[in-house]
Order: structure tokens, then C-alpha cells, then sequence
């Protein structure tokens, strides 16, 4: 009899924190509906999924076909026939009266019972949402076990309005629905503002987000539940799938409120950088259908690095590494590739390139006649590499990685059609001096990175005696002068002011400004800082402004 008394003073909410499919509706049904009978098997009531759950987030352009929004629509009638005695709050696109709606539906009995549209639409940093949805305004409130129940969705819960309204609606309990990015730093974030929310309304949350890579993205789960007192009761491990169980007390002492549970340990900076960089390159190989990847191991760091991703992404069996010597290449660097390669396991091939470029060069001679070995030469024997990643990822399917990083691709140290030629950029929106900090991170899990890699000065080797410190100014230099000028948008004279030398931040400005075009013809890489090189930046290629104040 005490048993049944403490049950009866509880009700049970799942979280679906679900890595779903951009388009994958018949895919991403199934997936909501095993989880929800695992969900009721557990105990739970009801059950919550992410922000447009069941068409994946962002299905970006596809929201403008009508036939995409009426499949969406088929879907979910669908589920909502085939779940079991649940009920399931689902994300989905919802067309009507011939506009578009970011919706969130109440699915109960085989029948959708209600229909919630999200108020706040971001237009900012990655989010296009006011091109495809028009905004809801009405609050939705549903009544489960006699607990009412406010439904929002992600942005709603950064703005006040949403919130109270769910609250002068009769709300007890707020249920979010999220696909909300990862960047570094993203979780303190929202705990800031869930902490505000409760605060206004006095009501404690669920917020449910959205987990995997999609495109540059990727959604790094921490669902976390909230009390009425603004503390963090309940959190989910960050990277990864997982249903979890919330208890809500329905005792007349603490109406509605979650119950503590188990609260997932955070993750350093260095450990969330690395399984965002992780999970959304697997998901982008494995999602598009690559048997695999393949990358040009130069003996340097970022490849090393990129490497060592690939083979925690995909698999060893499914990396395959090729080392590109040319005349200007160090033994060491061969050396190290080598050993890398052996201990992490994968496919390695060595494919010298001095043949090719010497009969390039052998080609150019008479129009290249007077002049002397400069860039052009060095680039050439980027574009041979690339030329041979190329013809293997043909071959045999395997999608080319390319290995730069952020702060060579803010200043151009990067040559277009060779080390830019590939399908993903690993390491797009992760800076010199983080490339160290997270090659140590990853030794520290199993020795894989050889440590004269970490220690060598960093080098293009595409000359005699090279160095990138040859034309580019200290990494943790340069890297504070782009952060500020890309990430914060700070005038020179403010990172001047900062400390840093005025000739120092001039030259990497103008590099950041005149390598433009180059940024636009690279490949898509994943975003782990607020504004990376891709959906968070978009500067015209033909300008003429200069920063001066």
C-alpha cells in the first residue's frame, strides 16, 4: 500500500534526447515511437522529443516545398496512431492557411490532440528561422495526470513573453522543446537563462535538446530539468542518445515539481570541443552514406589531430591515411606518420610527390622562364595532394578530409584546390593554439599523437628550412587578434587597445578581409565556437570597407 501511495504521488516524464535525420520522416518516426514504448515500458506517462523531432533540424530550404510539410504531416498522424498508451509531445513542421509553423503537437489516443506554434523566431548567428515559419502567438496548455502543462520551443524560453503567457494560461510545469547548436561554453549559457525563466514565472522546466551533427552543427543533448527554485535537479550526458526518466511530485506540498535524479558530469572545454568535432563528423560520414574517410598525414599537428578524430568517429578500419612526401619534406615527418598511423591502426600509403611536381614544373618551365620559386610552386604541391585524395575518395568512395584549422583559414595559409580540396573540414572553427591544447586532451585518453608532432614548430614544408612563423605572427597572437575581429567583432583600434602590436593587427586583419573568397570555397566543417567560418558569418567577398575605429 505505501508502494501504490508513492506512485500516485508521482508522475513520470520521459526525455527523448534523440539524434534524428534532416528528411528521414519515415526514419525519425520510428525512432520517436521505439522510444516511446521503451518510455512506457519504463513507467513514463509522457513523453517529450527535441524541436522538429520528426523532420530532423534544419531542414532548411525543404520547409519551402509544400510536399515536404504535407509528408511531415502524414508522418505524424501516423505516429500518433501507432504509439501505445502515451502521450507524446512531437516537434515537427506544421503547414496551415498556407503558412508555415515551427509546431510542436500533443499526440494522445491515436488521435493529435492540440498544436502548439513557436513565438520567437531567431534571425541571428545561425538561424534563418524567419525565412521559413511565421510566428505563433497563442499559448498551448495541456492538462496530463492533472498537472497543466505549458508547451515552448527553444528560442521562446531566451525570451520572457512566451513563458509568462504559458504561465497566465494556467501553466503548473513548462515542457521545451529544443534543437538548440552546441558551441563551447553553450550549457553556462542556458542555465543563465532557464534560471531566469523559472524566476519569472516560479514554474520548474524540462528541456529537452536535440543530439548529433547535421551539416556544420551539432546538438550536444545536456537536456536538464530545472526546479521551481532555479536549480538544476537533472541533467543528461552531453554527445550522446539517452532516455531518462523524470519524476514529478504531484503531492499538494510541491505541485509539480521534478524530483532530483542524476545529474550528468560536465565536460571540459577541451572534452566537449573534442566529442562535438567527433560526433558531428561521424554523423556527417555516416548520414550521407561514406564508407569512410580518407586524409592527406603530413607528420604535422593538425593532421595528426584530424587523424586521431576520424579514428574515434568512423572506426580504424574505415581511415585511411596517406602520407604525400615531396623533396621539402623531413624525415622525422615521415617518421612520425608512420608511427601514428601503426599505433592508431589504419590504412596507410605513401605516395611521393617529387615525380609529379618535378614534371609540372618540367611543363612550366618555358612560361615560367626568368622567374624564381615562390607561392606558386608551393601551392602547386598542395593541389598535386589534393589531386591524389581526389582520385582515391573517387575510387573507392571514401570522403576526403581536409586538415586545416580556424586560424589558417581566417588568413588565407591555405591554397585552393589542394589541402582546401576535400568534403568536410574537421578542424574549420578550431584554432591553432586549441589544436594543441586538444592534441594533449587526446593523449591523455590513449598515447596516440607522437609528442615531437606537439612540440615541432609548426610548418607548411613546402620550402627549404619553412616555418609558419615565417609569414604569420605567434599563434596565440594571431589567434586573440582573429577571435577578437571574427567572433567579437572588435574595430582595430579595440584589439589594438587590447595590447597587441598595431602592425600585427593591421597585416592579420587585412589577411582575414582579403581571404574572403577562399573561406566561401571550402569545404563545410563543424562549428564549436559562437561564430565560425560558415552559417555565422557572412561577409561579402567584394568590399572595400577597412576597419579603423
Amino acid at each position: 500500500m505505501q508502494v501504490e501511495a508513492i506512485s500516485k504521488s508521482l508522475m513520470q516524464i520521459a526525455i527523448a534526447q534523440i539524434n534524428c535525420v534532416v528528411g528521414d520522416l519515415a526514419g525519425n518516426a520510428a525512432k520517436i515511437l521505439s522510444y516511446a514504448r521503451e518510455a512506457k515500458a519504463a513507467g513514463a506517462s509522457l513523453m517529450l522529443t527535441p524541436e522538429l523531432a520528426l523532420s530532423g533540424y534544419s531542414p532548411q530550404d525543404l520547409l519551402l516545398r509544400e510536399d515536404f510539410t504535407r509528408h511531415c504531416q502524414r508522418e505524424l498522424q501516423a505516429l500518433a496512431k501507432a504509439l501505445p498508451d502515451i502521450t507524446v509531445v512531437v516537434g515537427h513542421p506544421h503547414r496551415q492557411h498556407g503558412r508555415c509553423y515551427n509546431a510542436a503537437s500533443v499526440l494522445q489516443g491515436g488521435h493529435i490532440v492540440s498544436t502548439y506554434h513557436k513565438h520567437a523566431l531567431p534571425n541571428h548567428s545561425v538561424f534563418d528561422e524567419v525565412r521559413y515559419f511565421s510566428p505563433g502567438h497563442k499559448a498551448e496548455v495541456f492538462e496530463h495526470q492533472g498537472v497543466r502543462c505549458g508547451v515552448l520551443i527553444c528560442a521562446d524560453v531566451w525570451e520572457s513573453g512566451p513563458a509568462k503567457a504559458s504561465k497566465q494560461a494556467g501553466a503548473e510545469l513548462l515542457l521545451v522543446l529544443n534543437a538548440s547548436p552546441f558551441h563551447l561554453e553553450k550549457q553556462q549559457q542556458r542555465y543563465k537563462v532557464l534560471g531566469k525563466r523559472v524566476e519569472e514565472t516560479g514554474l520548474p522546466l524540462i528541456y529537452t535538446n536535440m543530439v548529433g551533427g547535421q551539416d556544420e552543427l551539432v546538438f550536444d543533448g545536456n537536456s536538464v530539468v530545472i526546479d521551481r527554485c532555479g536549480a538544476p535537479v537533472q541533467q543528461l550526458p552531453a554527445f550522446t542518445e539517452q532516455l531518462a526518466l523524470v519524476s514529478i511530485d504531484l503531492s499538494a506540498k510541491n505541485r509539480a515539481n521534478p524530483l532530483p535524479a542524476e545529474i550528468a558530469p560536465g565536460l571540459t572545454r577541451e572534452e566537449s570541443a573534442y566529442q562535438a568535432l567527433t560526433l558531428c563528423l561521424r554523423d556527417y560520414v555516416q548520414k550521407n552514406g561514406f564508407p569512410g574517410a580518407v586524409l592527406g598525414l603530413s607528420g604535422g599537428i593538425d593532421s595528426a589531430l584530424t587523424l586521431a578524430i576520424a579514428v574515434d568517429a568512423l572506426g580504424a578500419d574505415n581511415v585511411h591515411a596517406v602520407m604525400m612526401a615531396s623533396e621539402f619534406t623531413a624525415d622525422m615527418s615521415v617518421d612520425d606518420a608512420r608511427q601514428m598511423a601503426r599505433q592508431l591502426g589504419v590504412k596507410y600509403t605513401e605516395l611521393p610527390i617529387k615525380p609529379l611536381f618535378d614534371q609540372f614544373c618540367e611543363t612550366l618551365a618555358e612560361p615560367f622562364a626568368g622567374t624564381s620559386f615562390d607561392t606558386t610552386e608551393e601551392n602547386l604541391q598542395a593541389r598535386i595532394r589534393g589531386t591524389l585524395l581526389m582520385a582515391l575518395s573517387n575510387k573507392f568512395g571514401s570522403i576526403v578530409l581536409t586538415t586545416g584549422n580556424k586560424s589558417e583559414m581566417a588568413v588565407g595559409y591555405s591554397t585552393l584546390y589542394g589541402d582546401m580540396a576535400g568534403g568536410f573540414a574537421v578542424l574549420k572553427d578550431i584554432s591553432k593554439t586549441l589544436v594543441y591544447r586538444l592534441a594533449r586532451y587526446r593523449n591523455t585518453l590513449s598515447p596516440v599523437i607522437p609528442e615531437r608532432i606537439i612540440i615541432r614548430p609548426p610548418s607548411a614544408e613546402l620550402r627549404h628550412g619553412q616555418t609558419d612563423q615565417d609569414s604569420l605572427p605567434p599563434y596565440d597572437v594571431l589567434d586573440a587578434i582573429m577571435e577578437a575581429y571574427v567572433e567579437r567583432d572588435s574595430s582595430r583600434q579595440e584589439i589594438v587597445a587590447m595590447g597587441y602590436r598595431e602592425q600585427d593587427v593591421a597585416r592579420v586583419l587585412s589577411l582575414i578581409d582579403r581571404n574572403e573568397y577562399k573561406r566561401q570555397q571550402s569545404p563545410l566543417g563543424v562549428r564549436v565556437t559562437e561564430r565560425g567560418f560558415g552559417l555565422d558569418r557572412r561577409y561579402p567577398v567584394v568590399s572595400r570597407f577597412v576597419s579603423k575605429n
